[in-house]
């Protein structure tokens, strides 16, 4: 398992105060108060760990497939009006992802960048309806030759970073890395309504592993 590059800093900072306290706690320094900060800070070196990690994932390959683009639970599925991208009405999947779920974002399907917005905002817990609307947000549209899909980064109440790696004209494959969002967050997807929906509110999702939904020809063929 590696680890996501925006997680080395954190890593190795944290790492390095850990070891000089435990030297200090060895050597007699401080007595019992440094021994609790070396633990501390171990800990935390363990959790920024597995916060950053980076699995590698198998892409379904049938045509057609929409894939996560975030791990953690689906929270909502609704239809609703989404006029910077998509210009009219669509389905939204939306996903929230814990401290504790891979904060890698992924592309749900193969296409062309040919939209990217940032926009700051409030941080809001990001399973409140209205984080869709109020927090800070990045989104990434990708033009596919089935239609438009639209990816939302949302910060949380924790989430103070939002990374987002493909520009305009960058081409996307399938499950290609497109972005990063620290710490605990909610990611939107949005298709068109005649596509196939797949999941139910409440399922576990795994980034660019788990099929969300199917384009309705591939869907039938």
């Amino acid at each position: 398992m590696s680890l996501a590059p925006e997680g080395y800093p954190f890593v190795a900072g944290l790492a390095l105060i850990a070891i000089a306290t435990w030297i200090a706690a060895i050597a007699g320094f401080g007595g019992g108060v440094t021994l609790i900060i070396a633990a501390l800070f171990t800990a935390l070196t363990i959790f920024n760990l597995w916060f950053f990690r980076d699995p590698k994932r198998l892409h379904p390959t049938g045509s057609g497939l929409v894939l996560a683009p975030a791990e953690g639970r689906v929270i909502d599925i609704s239809e609703v009006g989404e006029p910077s991208f998509m210009g009219q009405q669509a389905r939204k999947i939306s996903i929230f992802l814990s401290i504790f779920d891979v904060h890698i974002q992924r592309a749900p399907v193969e296409g062309v960048v040919s939209h990217r917005e940032y926009r700051p905002g409030a941080y809001k817990v990001a399973w409140a309806d209205k984080a869709s609307e109020e927090n800070e947000q990045a989104s990434v549209g990708i033009t596919t030759e089935m239609g438009n899909v639209l990816v939302r980064q949302i910060a949380g109440l924790v989430a103070r970073r939002i990374i987002t790696y493909p520009s305009e004209g960058d081409r996307l494959e399938r499950g290609q890395k497109i972005g990063l969002i620290r710490f605990g967050s909610r990611v939107d997807l949005f298709l068109p309504l005649d596509w196939e929906i797949i999941c139910s509110v409440g399922d576990r999702t795994r980034v660019g592993s788990s099929v969300l939904a199917r384009h309705p020809v591939e869907a039938v063929g």
